[in-house]
Order: structure tokens, then C-alpha cells, then sequence
């Protein structure tokens, strides 16, 4: 068995407390024994999301040996509500004890820099390797295996039935709904999200139809007690006058017709994308990322490709899908489509002039837009880590999280601003931000109703109707940074160290060229003097400029390793990838290396 470093484990401390526990709180000695693998996520990150689903098939195979934990480690302030996280916790259906940090306790002991991350804890309660960012699985997976059998053969192994107990199930009509649309009889299409469906209900947005799908996360077409979806999310009406559907976590496109009933596959593959998968082509044959929502722009089907920070289009003309703005780097840039910058675009709409798409990029809490020749524009926002509740001039407006985007009849729009429960109005005329009104529930769409508004309030499970108020609604003020302490980095030179191990029987796979990537920005440019840009090595030397005393780091790495078989000639690879964004502040007492753990541990700690 391979010498691995060993590092005792901190506590699990939460202010929240646990669930999915039946009431029940645990520490680390509890759970000895067990091996541990604690994932460190909060229910806005789409990666956090991506990793869920990951682990969904090893908490299977390993149910009486290995113990996942959530700690959930919120970036927004909504996020820090313990009602919120156990709202997500049944939303994404974690099935899995779960810790509320809500003020980052355990996540600070850790020393977690970004999310998700996942950390390996053997059975004896040491901290045995730890992961940032997707696609993990399969190293973990080869992990908990050399672990279960060292410690068998130590007699430190613990079998049986692990902590999760599962709440009790709530009936209601809908269940976490996350879009609507408006159909030609006044009736509405609503995605039933957590149910894996999609339910067709009468003008008075309560009583139902018909469903669409068996309640069952899937990817079947059929009719509709045999289509299954996974998540579903965007709806939007195809010329051919079809439904086009959001299907999220199976990371396709689908297609409902109402007159039969029967839903196929428009685009993707059920496989997620990953860097280096083809961005162009037949629709069936590419793989999508999380696509959140869509719409009808320009001739084209516009989808928010949440999972990879991009907007992509679908053209039924040819059947093929490619990527029409961003360039998988997640945050606010603006300027030509395939120089922009997304952070999990989640809502769309097109203008009613049909001159703009409006986007909801919810990481980045802003509000923003592409013209008809692929600009790409910001009307509100100002980056990832500032957000808030504040009206007025579009320059110093805030939202938090907003997850719709709705075009009202004079040229306005409606934004679903999720995480403040409120729902806002910006006029591009006068560039002015108000609120229409609050008191909402995670409202996460919108759709107009003869000059109304029916709103998606997901977390109250139904559609809410409002009045447009002649008046705006006056909300205090409220403006917030994410809550992560700055890294206090010395002056001068810093050392950038992305770590990276091979998991055992893997290398790098160096046939065709290098297989790691490293890309560097900060928040203000003017903070690097150098060493911002692409690369292939995980490490390098960044000269921080004079006079700029705090900003963020953005850094973006990638490695791909393979089965170490010479005799394998087509070995199996698997893409680990990990965008980080870490604030940081100047100070002469400050670190002159940053480590930042992709997969594996950091020796030099």
C-alpha cells in the first residue's frame, strides 16, 4: 500500500446544525470507522451541483463503508439562512447528512478555497486527500477502495448502516417549479423541477392538467408516462411550435409537442461537456453542460449553458448546436461574444423589439445582455463577490443571484432577483433600477399575463399573479461582499502552485502535448504586473504591482491523467478542472506562496 501524508481532521462545527440527520448531531468520533469524505459546496455554485450528481453513484456502491458529508459553505447572504439550505438540500435531492456552516467555521479549518471541495478522510480521522473543483469520482472512487482494504486488514474498518435519515415528504402540487411559460389558451407549462417533470396547469396557475414525465431523474423520450427528465429547468416555444426544454442535469435539449404528448431529444448526449469536447456540431452528437435556460433570439434557440459560463445556440435548420458568447472562464467581461465573460447565465429573454437577448447571470449577480451582432453587454452588476439589495442608478444598483429575466411590453425588464426574494425592474431608457415587489419566495421566473406578471416562487412551490405597481416598492438599501477572508500575500513576487497527484495507476498523459492548463486574471487587472495569461505548468511566479493593496486572483487549471497501462492502447482519461477566485490582500506579513489544491495534498503546508 502506497505511504500516503496523513493530517488529523478538524472538527465539524456548524452554526446551523445538521440535517438529514433525523435530529440527531454527530462529530468526527462518531463517525469512526467510516471513511469520511466531506464536500464542501453551497446550492449557488453549478460545479457544486455537477458534483452532487458525481458522487450519487459511489454513495450507492459504498453505503457501508463510506460516509459523505455536506458542509455547506454559503457565498451569498440568502445562502447563510438555514430555511434556504434546507429548502436545497430537498431541491437537489442530497441524500446525505448535511452540516450548516453558515459562517464557514469548518470550512475556514479546512482551509477551503474554493467550492466544491472534497476532502477524504480515512477511518481512523486523518485527512488523507483532497480535491477542488469536477471530476473527481473516479480518483475518490480508487481511493475509498485502497482505503476499505488497508483498513480490513488493520481492523480499523467500520460496516453498516451510515447517519442519513430522510425527511418526511411534503405533498404539493408543484415541488422547487423553476420556469413557466404562457401557452396560447392561457394556461401554463411549469418545470417541476425536483419532481423531474413538467405540468401543464389552468389559467388560475393552480389547478393541473396533465404532467409530463414518470416523477422518475432520467432521459427517456416518449409519451408522457414514459418520459423521464433530470431537473428540467427553461421552456421556450420552437417556430414549429414545440416546446424546447431546459433539461438540465441530463445536460440536453428536449422537445415536447402538446398536441401528442410525446417529448424527444433535440441536443446533447446525457454526458456532460468537459474542455477539449467539440463546442460545434450535429445537435445529438455534442455534449451540453447544464443548460438552465433557453429562448428564441435571432433566427436561432439561445441556451444558457450554466455548467461551462456560456450562452449556445441550436438551430433546427441544420440540427446543430456551438457556442455563441463566452469562453468558459467564469466572471463579468464584456466586448465581443467569443471574448466575453459569463458566471452562470441562468434566464433569458428576448427583447420585445427583438433587438437584445437579456441574460441572468446569476454569479456575478447581474443583469446583461447581446446585441443582434453579438456583443456582449453589462447593465447591472459589477463582478462576482459584490451584491445586494439596492435601487437606483444601473452603475451602483445590486442584486443577489437573480436566476429569470423577463421582457415587459414597453421595453423594460422584470428580473427575478432569487436570492432577495424581490422582484426588479431596469428601464434601459433611463438606466434606473427599482423594486415591483417583495416578500417573494426564491422567485425564479416570471411570464406576463394581460399586463400582469405570474411569478414562479419556487420555494413556496407555486405561481403568485401581481399587479405591475404604478409605484416602485422602497427597500433599505443593502449592499454585500461574499464573506471569505482575504489571503494575505506578501509584496513583490508570489508563487502560484496548483497541486495536482495523479490518482494511483493514472500519469498525466503527455502523448499528444501537455495535458494541464493554467489560466491567471485578477480583479483589478492592475493587480498582476505580470504572469497573468494562459500556460500549460501548474505553477508560476506572478509580480504583484506597486501601489494595489487588495483585489482577486481568478485562476483557472485543468489536467487530464490517464490509466498508466503501456499495454492499454486506448486508456481511459478523466478531465479534473477547478476555477478559483481568491481574494487577497498585500501585506508585508503576507505569504509568498499560494497553494491551491486541485487533487491530491499539498506537501509543503
Amino acid at each position: 500500500m502506497a505511504t500516503r501524508a496523513r493530517v488529523r481532521a478538524p472538527e465539524l462545527v456548524g452554526k446551523g446544525g445538521w440535517l438529514n440527520t433525523g435530529d440527531q448531531q454527530y462529530t468526527l468520533a462518531d463517525l469512526r470507522g467510516r471513511i469520511v469524505i466531506l464536500d464542501f459546496w453551497t446550492f449557488c455554485c453549478v460545479n457544486c451541483l455537477h458534483v452532487l450528481d458525481e458522487l450519487r453513484e459511489l454513495e450507492e456502491k459504498h453505503r457501508d463503508t463510506v460516509v459523505i458529508i455536506g458542509v455547506h459553505s454559503p457565498k451569498f447572504v440568502h445562502e447563510a439562512e438555514h430555511q434556504a439550505v434546507v429548502d436545497a438540500v430537498e431541491r437537489y435531492e442530497v441524500h446525505h447528512p448535511v452540516l450548516d456552516d453558515p459562517e464557514l467555521a469548518t470550512w475556514k479549518q479546512y482551509a477551503v478555497r474554493a467550492w466544491p471541495t472534497l476532502v477524504v478522510i480515512d477511518p481512523e480521522g486523518y485527512v488523507v486527500a483532497q480535491h477542488a473543483g469536477e471530476g473527481h469520482a473516479h480518483a475518490i472512487e480508487k481511493l475509498v477502495e485502497e482505503l476499505e482494504a488497508e483498513h480490513a486488514a488493520k481492523g480499523t474498518l467500520r460496516r453498516g448502516d451510515g447517519p442519513y435519515v430522510a425527511p418526511e415528504p411534503v405533498a404539493t402540487h408543484l415541488r422547487f417549479p423553476g420556469k413557466a411559460l404562457l401557452l396560447p389558451d392561457g394556461g401554463f407549462l411549469v418545470s417541476d423541477t425536483t419532481r423531474h417533470r413538467l405540468v401543464e396547469i389552468e389559467r388560475d396557475g393552480e389547478t393541473v392538467r396533465r404532467h409530463f414525465g414518470t416523477g422518475d431523474r432520467g432521459l427517456a423520450d416518449g409519451a408522457p408516462d414514459e418520459v423521464r427528465f433530470s431537473e428540467p429547468q427553461g421552456l421556450a416555444v420552437l417556430p414549429d411550435g414545440r416546446i424546447a426544454v431546459a433539461d438540465t442535469v441530463n445536460h440536453a435539449i428536449r422537445a415536447l409537442d402538446l398536441t401528442t404528448g410525446v417529448t424527444t431529444t433535440l441536443a446533447g448526449t446525457g454526458r456532460q461537456w468537459w474542455q477539449g469536447s467539440p463546442t460545434s456540431g450535429a445537435a445529438r452528437e455534442v455534449d451540453l453542460s447544464s443548460p438552465w435556460d433557453v429562448a428564441w433570439f435571432a433566427d436561432r434557440l439561445w441556451i444558457a449553458m450554466a455548467g461551462v459560463h456560456q450562452l449556445w445556440s441550436y438551430d433546427p435548420e441544420s440540427g446543430t448546436v456551438q457556442v455563441a458568447a463566452g469562453t468558459t472562464n467564469e466572471g463579468l467581461v464584456d466586448g465581443p461574444a467569443d471574448e466575453a465573460w459569463f458566471a452562470q447565465p441562468s434566464g433569458l429573454a428576448a427583447s420585445t423589439d427583438g433587438e437584445r437577448l437579456w441574460v441572468a447571470d446569476s454569479e456575478t449577480s447581474a443583469l446583461r445582455y447581446v446585441d443582434r451582432d453579438g456583443s456582449v453587454h453589462t447593465a447591472v452588476g459589477t463582478g462576482l463577490f459584490d451584491f445586494g439589495h439596492r435601487d437606483g442608478a444601473a452603475d451602483q444598483a445590486l442584486f443577489q443571484h437573480p436566476l429569470g429575466v423577463t421582457a415587459l411590453p414597453d421595453g423594460s425588464v422584470a428580473v427575478s432577483d432569487t436570492y432577495n426574494h424581490a422582484l426588479r425592474r431596469y428601464d434601459p431608457a433611463t438606466r434606473e433600477v427599482t423594486t415591483l415587489a417583495t416578500d417573494l419566495r426564491e422567485p425564479s421566473d416570471a411570464v406576463v399575463v394581460d399586463g400582469d406578471l405570474v411569478v414562479v416562487e419556487s420555494a413556496r412551490h407555486r405561481l403568485t399573479r401581481l399587479r405591475l405597481p404604478e409605484e416602485a416598492v422602497r427597500v433599505a438599501d443593502q449592499a454585500h461582499r461574499t464573506q471569505r477572508a482575504a489571503t494575505e500575500i506578501a509584496p513583490g513576487t508570489l508563487r502560484l502552485d496548483v497541486v495536482f497527484q495523479a490518482p494511483a495507476g493514472q500519469k498525466l498523459d503527455t502523448r499528444y502535448g501537455p495535458s494541464t492548463r493554467l489560466l491567471v486574471s485578477s480583479t483589478p487587472p492592475e493587480l498582476l504586473a505580470e504572469g497573468a495569461g494562459p500556460g500549460t505548468d501548474l505553477f508560476r511566479d506572478l509580480v504583484l504591482a506597486d501601489g494595489v493593496t487588495e483585489g482577486v486572483l481568478h485562476v483557472s487549471a485543468m489536467a487530464a491523467s490517464c490509466d498508466d497501462d503501456p499495454a492499454n492502447e486506448y486508456p481511459a482519461c478523466h478531465v479534473h478542472q477547478q476555477d478559483w477566485g481568491v481574494p487577497v490582500r498585500v501585506s508585508a506579513q503576507g505569504t509568498s506562496r499560494l497553494p491551491l489544491v486541485l487533487a491530491g495534498m499539498d506537501e509543503q503546508a
